[in-house]
């Protein structure tokens, strides 16, 4: 018998988690080598992605222009599924910032979100979607 084939999981990433596999090395640097060897999908929407430009955009990253366009052009649009939201829900989660990855999660049927916001986590679930932390979901992957 061969090895059973492993189902991609599609997921959105928070914009903490996203930032923090992107810019820092730790842990979440995993998060990169899963996307670029295609182990997850991960899915934004142009709200979630309008999010993450804004975040790249702050000083405290001191990136150039030119840095946050070749992240996007070679970490981001190769790997990542764009959908359109169809499905937007509001006053779902105490931040409503955060009612965005609900409304991208549930849009494309993805398996979860993954975040790093303790508050969003402590959601646990909505409709179908789960909500867990980088750390368990990494945990879950190996």
């Amino acid at each position: 018998m061969g090895k059973r084939q492993e189902k991609v999981k599609r997921v959105v990433l928070d914009t903490n988690v996203l930032v923090s596999a992107l810019l820092f090395k730790g842990k979440l640097t995993r998060l990169v080598e899963l996307w670029q060897k295609r182990k997850i999908i991960p899915v934004i929407s142009k709200e979630t992605f309008a999010e993450l430009t804004t975040v790249l955009h702050y000083s405290k990253f001191s990136l150039s222009n030119g840095e946050i366009r070749s992240l996007i052009e070679h970490e981001i649009l190769p790997y990542f599924e764009v959908i359109e939201v169809v499905r937007t829900v509001k006053g779902v989660c105490r931040d409503p910032g955060d009612d965005k990855f609900i409304s991208c999660a549930l849009s494309a049927s993805v398996d979860c979100i993954v975040s790093g916001d303790k508050d969003f986590c402590d959601l646990g679930q909505y409709r179908t979607v789960r909500i867990i932390s980088a750390s368990d979901f990494l945990r879950k992957l190996d």
